[in-house]
């Protein structure tokens, strides 16, 4: 029924997921799976956390949805509680991550116009990057794959080597408004940035008065091993942008600023019509909390590096497996190969995992995952290695 009414734009598995708890999903035949996809990166808590569920039925009891041209307090708090995590002090609300990167994108231009004079503002992005699929998005995005089809795309967007300092800094001229970023780039393979380009991003902050815009779609909230992966390096942003871990598995995407950008948007200038939805700020809260109150951050870092610790020692096993990279709770195992057909075998044994950039296996499972649940993924992992090692 879904080839029939659905838009065929996902190339789908064989797989209908009825419910999930946990670490676990269930298919409509009762099989169950170990879920180390987590909705890509959206499962932080787990599958249904009940805190969550309980914070949907209340809020969804009071206030389902509001304009926004009145006040009620589920986006305030929310926001409040953002801002406390980040040390940023506005917040945008709006439905998903691409949304959240146009509004970082719109508030970095509409900055360089009216602080900085520039007229024809530039953004410098990276390439393997991916940022979202509107048109704004697709521009900055650094893969031509997802464009293709689809121009003319705006302009304004200039992008560099991820990684290369030299040639980061040659991009940079007088029209430069702002430098759009993953610290740790998700659907490009999994590459984090390196100390060397952040302290360079800073460096060049400082010296030429560009602003910082930080994508943590894919890799906030606890992902990498402490709240925002941008904490590894040092280095906070002027715009940062999440998604994905903050509703819980409902659609929200945020976009957070310093007073003296955020102060650009003025009202008229920007908006959405479900932005700051009280049940999904409702749900956001919830996840904020279960993320604090069971320790998950620190939970994600131990677990991880015992998860990267056991990939790598499958690395020594399978000499087709030519790295394991990531942070945290965000892994990457890249073949010589392509990686679909590991996906499968996975599949068929009881593990759900994601092959991106062709041949990189992705792991991406809730932050709540135990030791003894890597241990159950990893050996079924194993398996699959083996009988993929064995079809050449």
């Amino acid at each position: 029924m879904g080839k029939r009414y659905l838009m065929q734009n996902y190339a789908q598995l064989p797989l209908v997921i009825a419910r999930g708890e946990g670490v676990r999903v269930w298919d409509d035949q009762g099989k169950c799976y170990l879920d180390f996809v987590g909705g890509i990166a959206v499962n932080s808590v787990g599958h249904c956390h009940p805190r969550v569920v309980a914070a949907i039925r209340q809020q969804s009891e009071q206030l389902i949805h509001c304009s926004n041209l009145y006040w009620f307090e589920p986006p305030v708090v929310l926001a409040q509680e953002l801002a406390a995590l980040s040390g940023l002090d506005r917040v945008f609300f709006c439905n998903s991550g691409a949304e959240a990167n146009e509004a970082a994108i719109k508030l970095a231009r509409k900055y360089a116009y009216e602080q900085c004079n520039k007229e024809n503002p530039e953004i410098i992005a990276f390439t393997q990057s991916f940022h979202g699929r509107t048109l704004g998005t697709l521009a900055a995005t650094g893969q031509e794959k997802f464009s293709r089809g689809f121009t003319p795309l705006p302009e304004g967007f200039r992008h560099v080597h991820f990684n290369d300092v030299a040639e980061l800094k040659r991009a940079v001229g007088p029209q430069t408004a702002a430098v759009l970023v993953e610290p740790l780039q998700g659907e490009g393979g999994v590459y984090p940035a390196t100390q060397e380009m952040m302290g360079a991003l800073a460096e060049l902050r400082d010296e030429k008065g560009i602003l910082l815009m930080f994508d943590e779609v894919q890799c906030g909230l606890g992902r990498t091993g402490k709240a925002f992966a941008y904490e590894h390096y040092g280095v906070r942003p002027d715009i940062l942008t999440l998604a994905k871990a903050l509703g819980g598995g409902l659609p929200i995407g945020a976009a957070l600023a310093r007073e003296g950008v955020a102060q650009v948007f003025q009202p008229g200038t920007h908006g959405t019509t479900f932005g700051g939805n009280p049940v999904v700020c409702a749900a956001a809260r919830a996840v904020l909390q279960v993320l604090q109150d069971e320790g998950l951050v620190e939970q994600a870092a131990q677990t991880g590096n015992y998860m990267k610790a056991s990939l790598e020692a499958l690395q020594n096993k399978y000499p087709f497996i030519k790295e394991v990279r990531g942070m945290g709770l965000l892994l990457g195992m890249e073949l010589d190969r392509p990686g679909q057909e590991m996906v499968a075998l996975c599949q068929e044994r009881g593990l759900l995992v994601n092959c991106t950039a062709e041949r990189v296996i992705r792991f991406m499972p809730p932050l709540i995952t135990s030791r003894e649940e890597v241990d159950e993924a990893v050996g079924i992992l194993d398996e699959a290695l083996r009988v993929f090692q064995e079809r050449g």
